[in-house]
Order: structure tokens, then sequence, then C-alpha cells
């Protein structure tokens, strides 16, 4: 395999998903160059869990990129005016950033053609999730073929591929996955509302996905809760 093919950009949040997806394209053979971002949210947590799991996954890279989509707010991750809701809703909720994965997937795009590298691992899910317009398949789908467009590499043959793994597995088949491959979820973040020493709420929309999959796994979760109360 050439430099271009063993090499990947991994898209890391510090979430269970990513993680995975971390481990995944290890398995596969990659050397994986982990991409996070600090682009305004509400809390660092998942940024320190991203690089604990970088680091215990053997990434052979974490890179952070400051890109502070809180000026633009929109969001309850980005704008701590927002309420972070604490019920299921109806209809896209008030936690999804405008265009953040098509932010993130262009900022992956650039550092593949720097590195140099042809595929980019990303953790969006289609079954258990919150609704987000930006992790359906036909956007993923929609935005390799823009890669392929827009690209010297795209241009020049050396085609680019924006994997999904994760995109139609449950929660549960997600956990499952991980954890055959030594994912340690404590290490990771999922809550929208963390504190600052990475304890969950228990309560937003991530939480709840997150708890109810390790019962559907049939496994204990190893969530670090922030005490009730």
């Amino acid at each position: 395999m050439s430099s271009a093919e063993r090499n990947a950009v991994v898209l890391l949040s510090g979430g269970m998903d990513s993680a995975t997806v971390l481990a995944i394209a290890r398995e596969q053979g990659y050397v994986c160059h982990a991409l996070s971002f600090r682009y305004g949210q509400r809390h660092r947590a998942e940024l320190d869990a991203a690089a604990r799991v970088a680091k215990s996954q053997g990434a052979a890279r974490h890179q952070v990129v400051d890109l502070d989509l809180s000026l633009f707010g929109g969001s309850a991750l980005t704008d701590s005016r927002i309420d972070l809701p604490e019920s299921p809703s109806e209809g896209i909720p008030v936690t999804y950033v405008p265009a953040r994965n098509t932010v993130f997937l262009s900022v992956a795009l650039a550092w593949a053609e720097v590195l140099p590298a042809r595929d980019i691992f990303i953790g969006v899910n289609a079954v258990d999730y919150s609704g987000y317009p930006d992790c359906r398949p036909a956007f993923i789908e929609a935005f390799e073929h823009l890669a392929n467009l827009a690209t010297r590499a795209g241009v020049e043959g050396r085609h680019l591929t924006i994997h999904a793994p994760l995109q139609y597995l449950s929660k549960a088949d997600i956990i499952r996955r991980g954890t055959e491959l030594g994912v340690d979820f404590a290490e990771t973040v999922t809550c929208y509302g963390a504190d600052d020493e990475g304890r969950a709420c228990g309560v937003c929309d991530a939480c709840r996905l997150r708890a109810q999959g390790f019962i559907d796994a049939g496994l204990s979760d190893v969530t670090r809760y922030q005490p009730k109360g």
C-alpha cells in the first residue's frame, strides 16, 4: 500500500461513536490521524476525552482545530442562552449545530490532501440519532461526490472515500462492536451538558441514547454521572 492508502483522517469528538470508529479504522489497517474541533461547544470535557481516546488507541497524531461556531450560535450546544432539552422533542432538535458535519468534513478533507490520505472516517448514524440532517446516508454520499470534484486529489484520479461504518448500526450494536475492539467507553464523553470532570447529566438526548444502548447491549453502563440533587 502507498502512504496515502495507509493514512486515514478520523473525526474524533470524544464520544462513544467516534471512539468506535477510530477502533474500526485501526482494525482495517489504517494509520489514523485523529481530528477534533474546539468549536465553541459548552464544555471541554469531550476534547479531554478525545485526547484520552486518541492516546489509548494509538492514533499517529491528534490535531485539535479552533473553529468558533459560537460566533453564529443557533444551537443549544454553542449558545448558553438556549436551554438544553431534557425530554424528547419532535423534528430537528435545538442541539443541532448548523452545518457542523459539513464544516468538519471540509477541514478533514483539507488535511487528507496534505497528509496525503484517501480515506476519511466519521461516526454519523442514521438509526439511534437525534434527527440531525447531516447524519443521513444521502449527506455522506453527496459529500463524497463533492470531495472528488473539489480537490486536486479527486481531479487527478486519487479517489477519496468518506467512511461511515456506524451508519446503520443501533447504539447497542455500536457498543458491542466497540467492546469487541477493546474500546474503553469509560474514557468517552457523550453528554451535551457534561461538567468539568466529564460527568454526564443523565437527562439530555445523548445521555438517554447512550444509557439505553448499554441496556440493549446487555452490558454495564460505565458512564460517570453527576450527583443528583
